[in-house]
């Protein structure tokens, strides 16, 4: 952070003093760090002029008027191609004879990676140095004919009769020869001798080896200049432009050695994209890919309509192409086709959702349809009924000239209205002053809000409109097959919608032009609003730097969102200087984290054994809720015969076909699930096995009730055939036993009778049948069962919204409270299930219970497997488990509740606006998609030896938006790359990290492109509607 930070560091600065050279003269070391042998230099020297003097032979043979001018550079040219393949050759020859040494470990490192050994002029070693080589053997061939024809066309370039024809000067003759020849050897010798380090940098890897290419594709430019000059006679332009390049042609090695000129890769790139953006009206891709395809298809647009033989077909041509091609194409086919997709599979598949919203729906799909259908209408009746004659003030096209003025002015007054700062000088004094709170902020922004519809509406509909009724009505399109018409309006109609405020802005110059000159043959200018908006991110780990410029920004935001109502109307901007101008507060929805230590509340005795008697009731309020709105979702799909008709309850039979599975097959007892439970014998702390879903800790087998080591069956194998089945074995279910108890003394399993429904109704409320097997004994049923809450059970029934007549509501609930059978049900799902939460010891559970169980790993129970046979109960059950924990942290920290309706209205709440569960799962992160309120998880610090529980709150939040000064960060993103890519400065310290509070330098690097910035971690983009 000190303002005395060199540029470069001493060690730093040696090695630019040594590449710089290297980057001016095109490859030759002839400044190294240590002591060489003078051939060094000498055979440097000879191989950079060796296309002068091939050149020179040409040339003087032509001045003598031995040979014409395409003979000598014919023969130079030849000349320079053999000297390249005998320079590779020996290059290749060197790499191959060369022996690999091991070298003797030294404890100076740079000088190991600077230093070499010669041995004679002519040595193995000596050519390595000297000439490098190329990687790829297609590239000795192309670059060594490459080099052969620079050199003849150079010659051809820079014969001295041409030069002195152009200027008529010996004196500019003999500097341009000589310097054009400098420039010359320059690429030569990057070409087919040793490529320097460009300081324009695209890619950090050359693989191809395009970096060689670099120089030479410059020189062919400027002589196809002067080849064209030659062969099209009598264009004074042409002739003005070879005169001007010739020129600029001996200050090419200044404007590589700065960086000036881009790499060929990244000059093509460029180059389209630039052709794109300016010449056909498109924007900017995010992949080169895209950028290909749109081009073809933009520039095929220019071309087809060049070949229309109508006007009227032009019109509607262009209009037509320029409205769609200015659409998200990428994202419509990619929802059509999900949506051809989910047609053919007959599902609907939340795959394309999950990842991003998707914004085209069938509203918008037909909006666009009569946007498109009205433009072209607009345009094809004005372009064949209205008159065309040369602008005037009182033409048509003049008229609505005039009104475009008029709304370009209003939008941007609208504009500047919505804006904090006027001019980025002035505080706007309809901005509200105070913006600290989200509902003050809101009730401020309400005029605000709908000054933006209105400009909205002018911007996305009466503009586009507006200026496609300008452009029908030009009398260019009357004339057909001019190129300059096919590229100029082909690029008009579409950036009326592309990019409407920047066509708005050119079409009223165009216009004021027109009025003001009455000439219509004028370029049609683009204004660039390129503000980079918005930082990309920040370093992860704050420095000082970071942190003293983090508070400028926070001042800069602060000065003009958080101002006292006394200040004055309209202020000036303290900050108006700085690089970032503050724009506008957007509120955000964001989640809070909170994470909360549990210590006594989960660990309090009083609390657990209040859990214990919660759980009964959450258990039966959501099985409740679930067998509710499943007999509404069964009663909208299908009809029965039998509604209405009393419902005969009858308990499905028991699986009594042998197993084939092995013993390890059919072992539904894990091992790993008792490992976990062993540790509550010793001690508290929980050993949650990881790496395993809950799938996998609780394996769901098919079959009912399948046998485990230890269980004894109360079946009488040999007693019954297949085919019959007593009523007393429809009853019995599978004794299951731990230990092995005598089958002698074997208790009888409960079951429940054939009886049918008292109530009319109860089949509203019916449990599903997978649900109605029993597998504990009559004892340990009638035990539990004193536990269940009836007064619950009545309340909970009463509540219900399901009836199909809301008026006798509570008489159809008082009748369903008292069907026994419906009862009973309840009562033995609801008691096997809280059975088999809490395990074989009916005691108060341990915090460790309590988390192993909310995660997901039941204890070892008679009705373990009874409970994971059965995936939805199973769900429910742990649902009821997690309700009852985060019922049982807010008892303790706000209060008990205090009657029926409050514990009901608890849940409802916990239903609609609550996630609880783990931060691990795929609801977890769905319930984030969906934008929950709250989220709850239960955790263990292992650490601290603590429980923690984790809250994740919505809540909107104003977010400061501000635009940084665009040629700022471009200019400190450039100098970047030169810093790290071409002088190799690491330095932690360097200079350009320092802070820089005006140009908050250290946050502009920082958010620069990977490799150079910081990696920026983000979602995938998400399209929102912003007024």
């Amino acid at each position: 952070m000190s303002p005395d930070m060199p540029l470069l560091n001493d060690y730093k600065q040696d090695f630019f003093l040594k590449r710089f050279p290297q980057t001016v003269l095109g490859g030759p070391r002839l400044k190294l760090g240590y002591c060489a042998p003078p051939y060094i230099y000498v055979n440097q020297i000879v191989l950079f002029l060796m296309p002068w003097v091939l050149g020179g032979i040409g040339t003087l043979l032509y001045q003598l008027g031995i040979l014409e001018d395409y003979h000598a550079a014919a023969l130079s040219g030849g000349l320079m191609l053999f000297t390249a393949f005998v320079i590779q050759f020996t290059s290749s020859y060197a790499r191959n004879k060369s022996v690999t040494v091991e070298r003797m470990l030294t404890t100076d490192i740079l000088a190991e990676e600077d230093e070499h050994e010669f041995t004679d002029c002519a040595g193995a070693e000596t050519i390595k140095f000297l000439i490098p080589g190329k990687k790829h053997t297609a590239n000795i061939v192309f670059h060594s004919v490459l080099a052969g024809l620079l050199c003849g066309l150079g010659t051809w370039y820079l014969l001295p009769n041409r030069i002195t024809l152009l200027y008529g000067s010996v004196g500019g003759t003999v500097v341009l020869f000589v310097f054009g020849w400098m420039t010359l050897c320059i690429g030569e010798y990057s070409l087919i001798v040793n490529t320097p380090t460009e300081s324009a940098t695209f890619q950090t890897q050359d693989a191809y080896e395009i970096t060689p290419l670099m120089r030479p594709v410059y020189i062919f430019f400027f002589i196809s200049v002067d080849l064209a000059h030659r062969f099209m006679v009598n264009i004074p332009a042409l002739e003005q432009m070879n005169q001007i390049l010739h020129i600029l042609f001996i200050f090419l090695p200044f404007f590589w050695a700065l960086g000036t000129l881009p790499p060929p890769d990244a000059l093509f790139l460029w180059a389209v994209e630039q052709v794109l953006e300016f010449g056909l009206g498109g924007s900017s891709m995010s992949t080169h890919l895209r950028l290909l395809i749109m081009f073809i298809i933009s520039a095929g647009t220019a071309v087809a309509s060049y070949f229309i033989p109508s006007t009227v077909g032009v019109v509607l041509f262009m209009t037509g192409l320029g409205f769609l091609l200015s659409l998200n194409l990428s994202e419509m086919v990619l929802v059509f086709k999900h949506r051809v997709t989910r047609h053919r599979v007959g599902t609907k598949s939340n795959a394309l959702s999950s990842g991003s919203e998707i914004r085209f729906t069938w509203r918008e799909y037909l909006f666009y349809s009569i946007v498109l259908v009205l433009a072209l209408l607009e345009t094809g009746l004005l372009h064949h009924f209205a008159s065309f004659s040369q602008i005037s003030k009182n033409s048509p096209q003049a008229v609505v000239g005039y009104t475009l003025m008029i709304l370009f002015i209003i939008l941007w007054i609208l504009k500047e209205i919505q804006s904090v700062y006027i001019f980025g000088i002035f505080r706007n004094p309809f901005y509200p002053k105070d913006v600290q709170t989200v509902t003050l902020f809101l009730e401020k922004q309400t005029k605000l809000m709908k000054i933006g519809v209105v400009r909205r509406i002018l911007i996305n509909l009466v503009s586009p409109f507006a200026m496609i009724a300008f452009l029908s009505l030009d009398s260019s399109l009357q004339s057909l097959h001019s190129v300059s018409v096919s590229i100029g309006f082909t690029r008009a109609f579409r950036m009326v919608w592309q990019n409407t405020e920047t066509a708005l802005l050119e079409t009223v110059i165009v216009a004021a032009v027109h009025l003001l000159s009455s000439s219509a043959d004028m370029w049609w200018s683009r204004s660039l609003d390129t503000g980079i908006r918005l930082l990309l991110g920040l370093e992860l780990q704050e420095t000082s730097c970071h942190t003293a410029e983090a508070r400028r920004v926070d001042e800069v935001f602060a000065s003009a969102f958080e101002q006292e109502e006394y200040v004055k109307l309209c202020s000036i901007n303290e900050h108006f200087g700085n690089v970032l101008t503050p724009c506008t507060v957007l509120p955000v929805k964001l989640y809070s984290d909170a994470r909360n230590v549990l210590s006594g509340i989960i660990d309090s005795h009083d609390n657990l054994k209040e859990f214990k008697g919660d759980l009964v009731k959450v258990l039966l309020w959501i099985l409740v809720q679930y067998c509710s709105r499943r007999s509404s979702m069964l009663e909208n799909t299908h009809k029965t015969e039998n509604k209405g008709k009393a419902s005969l309850i009858i308990l499905p039979a028991l699986n009594t076909e042998p197993q084939t599975e092995s013993p390890e097959d059919t072992d539904s007892l894990n091992s790993e699930n008792l490992d976990d439970w062993f540790d509550d014998v010793f001690g508290e702390e929980p050993t949650i096995k990881k790496g395993k879903d809950e799938k996998d800790q609780l394996k769901v087998l098919p079959g009912i009730n399948l046998p485990i080591p230890g269980s004894v069956e109360s079946q009488n194998v040999g007693s019954h055939s297949t085919n019959t089945v007593t009523e007393e074995s429809l009853y019995q279910a599978v004794a299951l036993g731990y230990p092995a108890i005598d089958k002698g003394k074997q208790e009888a399993m409960a079951y429940i009778p054939l009886m049918e429904f008292s109530c009319s109704h109860s089949h509203l409320l019916s449990l599903p049948e997978e649900w109605m097997s029993n597998c504990l004994p009559n004892s340990k049923m009638k035990e539990m069962s004193s536990l269940f809450p009836e007064d619950w059970y009545q309340f909970i029934l009463m509540q219900l919204e399901c009836f199909p007549s809301k008026e006798n509501a509570s008489n159809v609930g008082e009748e369903i409270a008292k069907d026994r059978v419906l009862k009973d049900l309840y009562v033995r799902t609801v008691m096997t299930c809280y059975f088999s939460l809490f395990g074989v010891d009916n005691m108060i559970p341990s915090p460790g219970h309590i988390l192993r169980v909310y995660s997901g790993v039941l204890p070892w129970s008679l009705a373990l497997d009874w409970l994971t046979e059965k995936p939805d109960l199973f769900q429910l059950a742990l649902k009821a488990f997690r309700y009852t924990l985060k019922l049982m942290i807010d008892k303790a920290s706000l209060g008990p509740v205090e009657d029926f309706k409050g514990l009901i209205n608890c849940l409802e709440e916990y239903e609609s606006d609550w996630y609880i569960g783990l931060v691990s799962d795929e609801k977890w992160k769905e319930a984030v998609l969906q934008e929950k309120p709250y989220l709850f998880s239960l955790g263990y610090d292992p650490n601290m030896g603590v429980y923690t529980g984790r809250v994740l709150t919505l809540q909107e939040l104003l977010i400061h938006v501000g635009k940084l000064n665009a040629e700022a960060v471009r200019g400190q993103w450039a100098n970047l790359s030169w810093e790290l890519l071409y002088a190799t400065n690491d330095d932690e310290e360097r200079y350009s990290i320092q802070a820089h509070p005006l140009l908050l330098r250290n946050l502009t690097v920082q958010a620069a492109n990977p490799p150079l910035g910081y990696p920026i971690y983000s979602s995938k983009p998400l399209h929102i509607h912003l007024v």
